[in-house]
């Protein structure tokens, strides 16, 4: 189901296609300015950042929600969950969407969705439409977070394409991990937990400003369409045109080739699915502190829950430190890379996310029998967090590289597929939570969780190994290359 299956050039008009004036054409993304690609990926890592705080900023206000519309403890969770769930829902549309019409559209009516929605949960009468809002806001922000990969695949090459995923790694992941403090501190406040929904909308509104004034579309079959438009206008020859004009798109072929491919590639290729699980496990557990931390740090420790939502520092400087480590191996990468002749291995990603399994897994464990008793100082916990927080950084970073070196071409779709079932982890882990810490206990839920957490250790290992078998035999990966500073392939 290539998109080159979808095109029927006949010999006549074969001429007439309009391409790229080469490697070197300005107008391919690849070859953009430093100052372009960097305004785009700021505005992109605004955006993911935001539908990424918005995730968690809402649980600090579930027990105030519960308690404003008489539900249950767990009917309030479906706030968090609803939204995560958009995450899983929203890309089956979003990275279809993007591979037809680009990417700049999606993303900027996702960020204007996700602001009018945001609205509705903070004005909502009852607790259905606070609800229902949170669904619809997840769907439209899952458009940024869906389609960044894709964006970044496109204006970096594999040089650079590491450290641009790096930020947007640590912007997915860090806005979850910073939302809980600043929405403990509101709603101890006069404020209350509508705020964290008006704050939301606030900063869905912003990014959708920004996207609108500076996002440019990067999807270089778009780009040939718009180009060969504007050449058929200014030399009156209607015959140019590019291969993405000739789509001809039933519903039957959208639904088999386009909002099917994200669910193909996921259940058809060992590789996306496999990763794609370790990713929902290490993801799930992440939402899953957002009433471990508050079990632990509230009820054991006594802290407000402004204060204890401090505690999630640590795992955001174990973002930060991963980053870093990531970033100081992109050395040897290019070494590697330059000794290859420009051609990318997707298994050269891998090595720190085998670290970072070794440093999840303990992080899980060191929290758990250490943040169980009052006797054992705040601190220590907290502490864990860094190590947690590196295995976060380094195996979602580096597998989602992987898994976009690997199916390039397919990079949204690709994302998308991983998305769904990442999501369906994130929003399921909160529900269970509570109950499950009470039930066993801090002590013995994390050492369950972080026993989970030591078995997928050598997935990252194993693909390591035979990750070119795997590869080999997929109808869809790509071999890359990119031009070195010496002029190699």
């Amino acid at each position: 189901m290539r998109l080159e299956e979808c095109v029927d050039v006949t010999a006549e008009v074969h001429g007439d296609i309009v391409e790229f004036d080469g490697p070197d054409d300005a107008g391919n993304p690849l070859n953009w300015s430093i100052k372009k690609k960097l305004s785009i990926a700021l505005v992109l890592a605004f955006c993911t950042f935001t539908v990424g705080f918005n995730s968690s900023l809402f649980s600090s206000g579930v027990s105030q929600v519960s308690r404003e519309f008489h539900v249950s403890h767990e009917v309030g969770t479906l706030g968090v969950s609803l939204y995560v769930m958009g995450f899983a829902t929203g890309p089956i549309a979003w990275a279809p969407l993007s591979e037809l019409k680009g990417r700049r559209m999606p993303i900027v009516i996702g960020m204007f969705g996700f602001a009018v929605f945001s609205l509705g949960v903070a004005s909502g009468k009852d607790i259905q439409t606070v609800l229902i809002c949170r669904f619809w806001s997840g769907i439209f922000g899952a458009s940024a977070m869906t389609l960044t990969a894709a964006v970044l695949a496109d204006i970096f090459d594999g040089l650079a394409r590491g450290p641009a995923t790096t930020a947007f790694s640590i912007n997915t992941l860090m806005g979850p991990m910073l939302a809980p403090s600043v929405g403990g501190f509101i709603c101890e406040s006069y404020l209350g937990w509508r705020w964290t929904a008006w704050l939301g909308a606030l900063m869905g509104f912003a990014g959708l400003i920004l996207g609108i004034v500076l996002l440019e579309e990067t999807f270089a079959p778009t780009l040939l369409a718009q180009r060969a438009h504007r050449l058929r206008l200014e030399t009156g020859n209607w015959s140019l045109h590019a291969k993405h004009e000739m789509l001809v798109i039933d519903t039957r072929a959208l639904v088999s080739k386009y909002l099917s491919r994200p669910l193909i590639l996921l259940f058809t290729e060992p590789l996306v699915f496999l990763i794609s699980v370790y990713l929902a496990f290490v993801y799930g557990l992440m939402y899953l502190f957002l009433t471990a931390y508050p079990l632990c740090f509230q009820s054991i420790h006594g802290f407000s829950a402004g204060i204890a939502g401090l505690a999630y520092f640590g795992i955001a400087g174990g973002l930060v430190i991963g980053a870093v480590f990531v970033l100081c191996t992109q050395s040897s990468y290019y070494a590697k890379l330059k000794a290859n002749h420009g051609v990318i291995l997707p298994e050269w990603r891998l090595p720190p996310a085998m670290v970072g399994s070794v440093a999840f897994a303990g992080g899980v464990l060191w929290f758990g029998w250490s943040g169980y008793r009052a006797d054992i100082p705040w601190i220590v916990p907290v502490l864990s967090g860094l190590l947690t927080g590196f295995g976060l950084l380094t195996i979602f970073q580096q597998l989602l590289n992987f898994l976009i070196d690997t199916y390039l071409p397919y990079a949204a779709s690709v994302n998308a597929g991983s998305s769904i079932i990442r999501s369906l982890c994130g929003a399921g882990f909160p529900l269970f939570a509570e109950s499950l810490f009470k039930s066993l206990g801090i002590n013995w839920a994390s050492t369950l969780l972080g026993g989970i957490a030591v078995l997928c250790i050598p997935i990252p290992w194993a693909f390591y190994r035979w990750g070119p078998n795997l590869r080999a035999r997929s109808k869809y990966s790509v071999t890359q290359s990119v031009r070195m500073a010496d002029g190699g392939d």
